[in-house]
């Protein structure tokens, strides 16, 4: 009995940090965000049963803002917790409710949950967006669990007015939220939402109807699942590549589906490049350009000029440039896809007589035999004639 008693009353593991940074006021508290790809996949509801686990284990959890939208099992997760007092501001004669940050902060709780992450505040209020109130809870020390909809990230938002022609308003930098310490996808397909929606669970049953016609479509919901997918891969994708930098790991396959463009002086090059830009777009996915030195060739001061030419056409749309000095461009090539662990390898055809067809391989041949999961794509070489009369408008 008297184990079990002092068991009950030693400090959690949560508590013990809270106290630690309490007496270390300088410790960034840490950010924990809910994605989903649209309104009533339970974000909300996810981090509300997060609040109760971690308020069951003793942690101090309070509820900076929670916007329940009328949803009864979402509302039946605020019993039990704590809520700091909104602030009440007018604008043009209606008083509206936003966060009190300043209440959070002298509140000064081990965890506050903040709900819609790209939330605007109303004019008058400290500051313009709730992101920005959240970055300042996070620099007391104070831990923050938040909740944000996929097309409301910057680079997501100019996506989805592309895809779905439907302007984003609200959003919120991608820095912000990759620079989350976890971010949870909360998944569900486009069927089950829209089921979920036609019980009345996300909207009123009048306006249900009209977002299941219009935003709420099948294809629509496709799309955001997808985009959700692929931001939350991408972010794996990038704290793998602090692991590997850490540790210096080497040799791993790829996490998502980066893109390679092989770099030369040829016009053509450049419609490989766009090929790769639109790739990378398309799968939301880092675009690298590759280009690779080597001992056999050398480059005349047009040729050098052509290649430079095209690199920077590549930077223009987005791509890293890799530089890989090697015995020969296969080479080169297969040690920068393996570096960079791309899925992706993009590259202009190369034509051949028959006779160099019967004394060695092709570049390609050799590349798919050293580099048998990753997808090469081949654009056809230009007409002479063609690439001789872009030459010239370049120039």
């Amino acid at each position: 009995m008297t184990a079990q008693r002092e068991d009950a009353e030693r400090p959690t593991a949560e508590e013990m940090l809270a106290r630690v940074q309490a007496e270390q006021p300088g410790t960034r508290g840490r950010l924990r965000v809910y994605l989903g790809m649209a309104p009533g996949v339970g974000k909300t509801y996810r981090m509300l049963e997060e609040a109760h686990r971690r308020r069951d284990r003793g942690t101090d959890v309070v509820v900076g803002f929670v916007e329940t939208y009328g949803r009864r099992h979402t509302a039946a997760l605020l019993d039990g917790l704590e809520a700091v007092p909104r602030a009440r501001i007018e604008y043009r004669g209606v008083v509206v409710e936003e966060m009190d940050s300043q209440a959070v902060l002298d509140r000064r709780p081990a965890v506050a949950l903040i709900d819609e992450l790209a939330h605007t505040n109303v004019p008058g209020a400290p500051r313009e967006k709730r992101w920005q109130d959240v970055e300042l809870i996070l620099d007391a020390g104070i831990h923050v669990i938040s909740t944000c909809n996929v097309q409301h990230v910057e680079s997501v938002a100019e996506a989805v007015e592309t895809i779905l022609g439907v302007p984003v308003h609200e959003r919120v930098p991608d820095a912000v939220v990759r620079a989350a310490d976890e971010i949870e996808l909360v998944d569900m397909s486009p069927h089950a939402l829209r089921q979920r929606m036609r019980h009345g669970n996300v909207y009123p049953p009048d306006r249900a109807t009209i977002a299941l016609e219009r935003f709420f479509t099948e294809p629509n919901l496709a799309a955001l699942r997808d985009l959700s997918l692929r931001f939350v891969a991408g972010q794996v994708d990038e704290e793998l590549e602090e692991l590997v930098s850490e540790r210096g790991l080497r040799g791993l396959p790829a996490v998502s589906e980066r893109v390679l463009v092989v770099l030369d002086g040829r016009p053509a090059c450049r419609r490989a490049v766009r090929r790769g830009a639109a790739l990378a777009g398309v799968l939301h996915v880092p675009l690298f350009a590759a280009a690779v030195e080597t001992p056999a060739v050398g480059l005349s001061r047009d040729r050098r000029q052509d290649l430079q030419e095209n690199v920077d056409y590549a930077v223009d749309l987005g791509a890293e440039i890799v530089r890989e000095e090697a015995p020969d461009l296969v080479a080169g090539l297969v040690a920068i896809a393996r570096s960079r662990r791309v899925a992706h390898l993009v590259l202009v055809h190369e034509p051949r007589t028959a006779v160099d067809r019967l004394i060695r391989r092709s570049v390609i041949d050799r590349l798919l035999a050293l580099l048998p999961g990753v997808e090469i794509h081949l654009l056809a070489a230009e007409q002479p004639e063609v690439a001789s009369a872009q030459r010239s408008t370049t120039r």
